[in-house]
């Protein structure tokens, strides 16, 4: 089976969310917002390695509160985060140990990742030819405008777009070379996806469920938080039953 290391970017300062800590180990339905990720990749049977990326002063207190609490059987490592979510993400390639083809990038504040999208997605990926990554995303609900400050110029159709998630997931070499050349030339993409593609790459849309939500804000934790109880609730009731489905 090909061998995937997830990445797990956790290097934000928080400022949108207002946490000066930043919000990777705010309590979320009992356990640290970035552990539900971990969890999540750490039940893939693609998934061979983890590394968390996070600021160098916060690696041992990451580890003591997120990783060792848990029942992680992955191995986990960590990368120091940059100035930018570019710069942490191009650390966390480089930490990516030998021999592993793919690497699949996800964002800490999405707690709501389940270990089945994770799979769908790595799949997709293995099974198509001249593919060079997939992201996770759900097709546009609503309808979108192209605006000039506020005046409406176009209404282009909806069946076009996509709203973008993670993980994204891409072969290693292609990660690699994306990385390379937007350094050289100083380009910032808007998501690791916009990387490969901007050096020639493939990359696939693959929908994934519309709760992967990210926590931005203080109030995105009310709907994250139900859905995770929610979730918890109902693995209680079917262990109750007989059945066993997979958390997160």
């Amino acid at each position: 089976m090909s061998r995937v290391c997830a990445v797990i970017a956790s290097g934000g300062t928080g400022s949108r969310f207002g946490n000066p800590g930043g919000k990777q180990l705010v309590n979320v339905a009992g356990r640290p917002m970035v552990t539900w990720s971990v969890m999540a990749f750490d039940r893939s049977v693609y998934v061979d390695h983890i590394v968390v990326v996070c600021p160098a002063r916060r690696r041992l207190e990451m580890k003591r509160v997120a990783i060792d609490p848990f029942d992680i059987r992955t191995p986990v490592t960590f990368a120091d985060s940059g100035e930018t979510r570019q710069d942490s993400t191009r650390a966390a390639v480089a930490a990516v140990p030998e021999g592993f083809e793919y690497v699949a990038i996800h964002d800490g504040a999405r707690p709501l990742i389940t270990t089945e999208a994770i799979n769908s997605a790595i799949s997709v990926l293995l099974d198509t030819d001249g593919v060079d990554g997939v992201v996770c995303g759900q097709p546009a609900i609503d309808t979108l405008k192209i605006v000039d400050g506020a005046r409406i110029r176009e209404t282009p159709p909806r069946s076009m777009y996509w709203a973008a998630q993670t993980p994204q997931i891409f072969s290693i070499e292609a990660m690699r070379r994306a990385h390379e050349r937007a350094l050289a030339e100083g380009f910032v993409g808007t998501d690791d996806s916009s990387l490969v593609e901007r050096a020639g790459g493939t990359v696939l849309c693959v929908q994934s469920p519309r709760d992967n939500l990210k926590v931005t804000v203080p109030e995105d934790l009310r709907p994250v938080t139900a859905i995770l109880l929610g979730r918890m609730s109902d693995a209680e009731s079917a262990q109750d039953t007989g059945m066993f489905p997979r958390l997160p």
